[in-house]
């Protein structure tokens, strides 16, 4: 047993201490002064999100780039409440191009097929998915317009964080987002690119349609952001990047309270059966091993069943490298605050991600008042 403790120790330390090499690996992209050339198609479904358009939209207007340069669609996703009003009040004074289509239901995912919707609408070549609950930074088009001028690439993935609030949920969220974030980055740096999310995704029109989209994949509910990732990057390995620029990030809301969030959590893990990614595969299978081997020692030790001894020998290195990996993404990210969380949150954290794993095993979720079978 201690053993095999111990060589998982090893291999999680290897692993998250690869992700550090490769998120240095990964430069921060200053823009030159060049003048803006890229058009682009910004998609954002939504579903009853009257309370988050207000901000989005404000920050759509903000955007720092040449209304005739990008068009926005939204796509009505069978929405009940006013979200369609309040996107038509918007657009009466909006100077640019903004359109409401409703999406077309073909599949099992309405938001593949909102994205979907959209992409066959779409005016120009390159296309950048968000939600409806985010808010832009003024300079987003601006930077991967300059990226994709310096750059050969067909797929970019982008930062996303959450918007910060005073409560230890909130904090707890954003510890696993940090984290998150810094193995995506990493697995980037070390050219094995597995994470991205997609509200803060970009790619070329004529790349979506030449993989078929998301066929493969249409009949789960969530991963529109990975398989395509996963799809590119195994066609285009060397035009697959990520644009680590803090004039890129893309800041969204965390989860209101911890059902939610296991909902949340459970629909993104339900997913991760029809990876093809080897390497995402094996890091989701070790860091699972490695959290349930925290909640398995600590039951141990407690039973004086285990070494306390090598036990807290496990959790100090476990701790110490998980730090240092977020740690770097918050100095990227410029929000250090909710570190103050770190170790109640490290605590925790094993506890809930054994949890929602084998909660997506065994049942279904909802998610924005619908029921998907797992």
């Amino acid at each position: 047993m201690v053993l095999t403790a111990l060589l998982i120790t090893l291999s999680y330390l290897i692993l998250i201490g690869g992700f550090i090499y490769g998120f240095d690996k990964v430069k921060d992209f200053k823009e030159k002064n060049t003048g803006p050339k890229t058009r682009f198609s910004v998609i954002i479904p939504f579903r009853n999100e009257a309370n988050n358009l207000v901000r989005l939209l404000a920050s759509i207007e903000a955007l720092n780039y040449p209304k005739d340069l990008f068009e926005i669609i939204l796509v009505n996703d069978d929405s009940e409440d006013d979200s369609v009003a309040i996107i038509t009040s918007f657009k009466e004074k909006y100077q640019g191009k903004l359109s409401v289509i409703n999406n077309q239901r073909k599949s099992g995912s309405p938001k593949k097929d909102a994205i979907t919707s959209a992409i066959n609408q779409a005016q120009y070549e390159w296309i950048i998915t968000t939600d409806a609950d985010c808010v832009l930074p003024q300079g987003w088009l601006k930077t991967y317009d300059a990226f994709i001028i310096e750059n050969i690439s067909l797929c970019i993935a982008g930062p996303v964080t959450y918007h910060l609030e005073n409560s230890f949920l909130n904090r707890f969220q954003w510890l696993d987002i940090m984290s998150l974030q810094g193995a995506t980055i990493g697995g980037f740096g070390l050219k094995k690119p597995f994470l991205c999310n997609g509200a803060n995704l970009a790619y070329t029109k004529s790349l979506f349609l030449e993989l078929s989209g998301f066929d493969g994949n249409s009949n789960i509910a969530s991963g529109d952001d990975l398989f395509l990732l996963e799809k590119a990057t195994h066609k285009y390995p060397k035009k697959v990047h990520y644009l680590k620029s803090s004039t890129a990030i893309v800041k969204t809301n965390a989860q209101p309270h911890w059902k939610s969030l296991i909902s949340q959590r459970v629909r993104w893990a339900a997913k991760t059966t029809a990876y093809k990614n080897g390497f995402g595969k094996l890091t989701g299978i070790l860091v699972f091993f490695m959290n349930f081997l925290v909640v398995l020692l600590s039951v141990l030790s407690l039973l004086e069943l285990f070494s306390f001894k090598i036990f807290s020998f496990i959790l100090i290195a476990k701790c110490g490298i998980d730090f240092y990996l977020i740690y770097k993404t918050t100095v990227f990210f410029n929000q250090k605050h909710p570190l103050k969380s770190y170790l109640t949150g490290f605590l925790i954290y094993p506890f809930f991600s054994v949890y929602v794993a084998l909660v997506s095993i065994f049942s279904d979720y909802n998610w924005k008042g619908r029921s998907f079978n797992k």
